[in-house]
């Protein structure tokens, strides 16, 4: 059982992707047909991010209260309905709207299934359990991309134009979202509900904000978020602008991104698990130093040629996506009572997505006023600010729970 929650879990949150990355490789296809311009479609991209936000919160809430499987579950349909619905929009007001709702109902995937993974997989090789499971984030992301592209580009249906574009993926993610209902399981039959009293909501919400670990998370989560959506959408631009690239060979370069990233998600995992003995931290704090120096140095990596820059594209891969899924992941489980996982992920992602919506002004700003090289040597302060965050609780270890925890603190280790 636990193979099978394994990877409906993983396809699910893979799955939402589809109906999230899409709306990049339509962009073009909206500015060309539709006559929308950058700024508009930016706004429409920002309601996204906004309500993803705000999405994220609730539905951890709604995940630790009413069970993961019918949150997740709702999520998906109601992507896929909200991008279906916008194959029929017939202006930009319409398709912002939809936009949002889509951005709200996406952020119902990551909180209640690292609940539901944290309800099925415990023990001591979590790390590079969740490790695997995370290469959905960036696999997934990939596929999406690639799926789209096809669906919107593709000789299948030409008349109906980009509206394919929306309407495969959204059929793809409303099957996963059947498969997922059938399949998935809050729990396993001899876990128990609760390991301890039965909370509220915001009784939930008030311990994940007492609880340390999570604060630390959150605030690093914020800074390898906006790194990690500066290199996701400004990637292509940069190496068109600043390296002269031409267009398709930036896109497929800049690929490598997350092609290669995801080698850094299993060794995260394996190195917190293995070398850090259960620590999250340490391997989170190292490989966010880590990504700071790259960022130092890719400026002069890129001016040696094609292959410089993608040895530096692919190792920043790995230092972004490394710390990122280990944090939000394993990080995030260790740090609070099973009961609470969903509210402290929501909470996390939360305030995270507050760098993903920054990070298109922060590009923009200082690419165009100081220059590209300038926005890789401010990631290097991002990151060194996400690396000395983490570094505060360097010695934070989950103590083994106990089957007869009766107090909300009690599964939960302290810094040392």
């Amino acid at each position: 059982m636990k193979t099978r929650i394994f990877v409906i879990t993983w396809l699910s949150y893979a799955g939402f992707y589809f109906c999230r990355k899409n709306f990049s490789v339509l962009m073009p296809l909206l500015s060309r047909d539709e006559g929308f311009s950058s700024d508009q479609l930016a706004n429409a991209l920002f309601v996204y991010s906004l309500l993803y936000a705000i999405g994220q919160l609730s539905s951890g809430l709604m995940s630790d209260w009413l069970g993961p499987r019918r949150v997740v579950t709702a999520g998906m349909l109601l992507s896929a309905t909200a991008t279906a619905l916008m194959g029929e929009a017939d202006s930009l007001w319409e398709l912002t709207v939809l936009q949002g709702i889509n951005g709200f109902a996406q952020a119902c995937g990551w909180p209640g299934l690292l609940k539901l993974m944290a309800n099925w997989f415990q023990g001591r090789t979590r790390g590079m359990t969740m490790s695997l499971w995370g290469t959905n984030m960036v696999l997934g992301g990939f596929f999406a991309t690639v799926f789209a592209t096809w669906a919107a580009t593709g000789p299948l249906m030409l008349a109906l134009g980009w509206r394919r574009g929306v309407w495969w993926p959204a059929l793809v993610l409303a099957a996963l979202a059947v498969a997922f209902a059938l399949v998935a399981r809050d729990r396993p039959a001899d876990l128990a509900e609760s390991t301890g009293p039965r909370l509220s909501q915001w009784q939930g919400l008030g311990e994940v904000l007492r609880t340390k670990a999570i604060l630390v998370i959150t605030g690093m989560y914020f800074t390898v978020k906006l790194a990690r959506y500066v290199f996701l959408f400004w990637l292509p631009l940069y190496m068109t602008q600043r390296l002269g690239y031409p267009a398709a060979e930036a896109g497929y370069t800049s690929s490598i991104f997350e092609l290669v990233g995801f080698t850094g998600v299993i060794l995260a995992g394996f190195l917190s698990d293995r070398v850090a003995r259960g620590r999250r931290f340490p391997v989170g704090a190292l490989m966010m130093f880590a990504l700071a120096a790259l960022c130092l140095v890719h400026p002069a990596l890129a001016s040696l040629g094609r292959w410089g820059n993608i040895v530096g594209i692919a190792l920043i891969g790995m230092m972004t996506f490394g710390p990122d899924t280990l944090m939000a992941g394993a990080g995030v489980q260790d740090s609070v009572r099973r009961e609470v996982t969903a509210t402290a992920g929501g909470f996390t992602n939360a305030v995270g997505s507050l760098g993903q919506i920054v990070s298109p002004f922060v590009a923009s700003m200082v690419s165009t006023r100081f220059g590209w090289d300038a926005v890789f040597y401010l990631l290097v302060l991002v990151a060194a600010v996400g690396g000395g965050i983490l570094a505060t609780q360097w010695n934070f270890r989950r103590e083994e729970e106990c089957s007869n925890m009766t107090s909300p603190s009690s599964a939960v280790a302290s810094s040392v």
